[in-house]
C-alpha cells in the first residue's frame, strides 16, 4: 500500500464515500489575526479578574496576594483556552471568527491533553516572549506550526471551503450480475480512499504506472471478493464495479436501517 498512499496528499482525510478531503493549513498571516483576537479576548477577561481577585484579597498579606494573582493568570491564559478548544473540538474565538480550527497531525480532532499542552507551551511563547518563537516557527513549518503546535502534535486547518461534489463511481454493465452476485467482504477505508484515488487520477498517470498500480490495487481488492471477476476484463473495470456495488450495499443498508428506525418510532 505504500505506492499506493502516494496517489494521496499528506492531508488527505477519507470520508465514508472513500473521498480524500484536502484540509488546507492555515497561513501565517490568518493565524496571526486569529491569535490577535484571542490575546484581545484573554485581556478583556483577565483585567477585571485581576481586579477581583485584587479586591478580595486586599487585607491578605503579599504572599496570598501573588499566590491569588498567579492562580487568576494562569485560570484565564491557560485553562480558559484548554476548556474552549476541549469543548468546542479546537475552536477559539479568534478560529470561529476567521474559519480556523486546530487539529491532531492525522487531522482528527484535538482533545483535552492536545489542548492543555497548545495552551501550556502558548502561554511561553506567546506571553512572556511576546509571540516572537511562535512567529519564527510558524514562518519556517510548512504547516505554519507554532511552537505549542510542535510539542501537542497540531495544526491549524481552515474548516470553510467549498465541500467537494462527490461523483459516485458508476457500475460497469458488463460486471453488475457478477457484482450484484459477489461476496465482498468489509474493505478497509485506506484501500477503498486509493481505488477512488486511482479511478479518479488514471488518466493522467503514465501508462506503465496506470498498469502497475492497478494490477497492484485489484490483487489488494479481490483479495476480498469471491468469486473472482469473469476472465478478459481491464482492472479498472474491475475495480469500478467492486467500488459501485460496494457503495450500493452501504445505501441499501442505511436505506433498510432508517426504515426499521421508523418502523420503531411509529409503535
Amino acid at each position: 500500500m505504500s505506492d499506493v498512499r502516494a496517489l494521496l496528499g499528506d492531508d488527505d482525510l477519507v470520508t465514508g464515500e472513500a473521498v480524500a478531503l484536502d484540509l488546507p493549513p492555515a497561513t501565517v498571516a490568518v493565524r496571526m489575526a486569529s491569535g490577535l483576537i484571542d490575546l484581545l479576548c484573554e485581556v478583556a477577561l483577565l483585567v477585571p479578574a485581576l481586579l477581583l481577585a485584587s479586591v478580595a484579597v486586599s487585607s491578605a498579606d503579599e504572599a496570598l496576594t501573588a499566590v491569588a494573582f498567579l492562580v487568576v493568570t494562569v485560570g484565564v491564559l491557560v485553562l480558559a483556552p484548554t476548556a474552549m478548544e476541549t469543548v468546542t473540538r479546537g475552536k477559539t474565538p479568534g478560529k470561529y471568527a476567521l474559519g480556523l480550527r486546530a487539529v491532531r497531525d492525522d487531522a482528527g480532532p484535538i482533545s483535552f491533553r492536545y489542548a492543555f499542552v497548545r495552551a501550556l507551551v502558548g502561554f511561553v511563547e506567546i506571553w512572556l516572549f511576546l509571540g516572537v518563537p511562535a512567529l519564527f516557527c510558524a514562518l519556517l513549518n510548512p504547516r505554519g506550526k507554532r511552537l505549542g503546535d510542535l510539542v501537542a502534535g497540531t495544526y491549524v486547518v481552515r474548516d470553510r471551503f467549498p465541500f467537494p461534489h462527490v461523483r459516485p463511481v458508476a457500475m460497469p454493465p458488463q460486471l453488475a450480475d457478477w457484482a450484484a452476485r459477489a461476496d465482498l467482504a468489509p474493505m478497509p477505508d485506506g484501500l477503498a480512499l486509493a481505488v477512488r484515488q486511482f479511478l479518479a487520477r488514471a488518466g493522467g498517470l503514465n501508462p506503465g504506472s496506470r498498469a502497475t498500480l492497478g494490477q497492484r490495487l485489484l490483487n489488494e481488492a479481490l483479495v476480498r471478493v469471491a468469486p473472482p471477476p469473469p476472465p478478459g476484463h481491464h482492472p479498472e473495470t474491475v475495480l469500478a464495479a467492486v467500488l459501485a456495488e460496494r457503495r450500493r450495499r452501504d445505501e441499501a443498508r442505511l436505506a433498510r436501517d432508517a426504515a426499521l428506525r421508523a418502523r420503531l418510532r411509529a409503535r
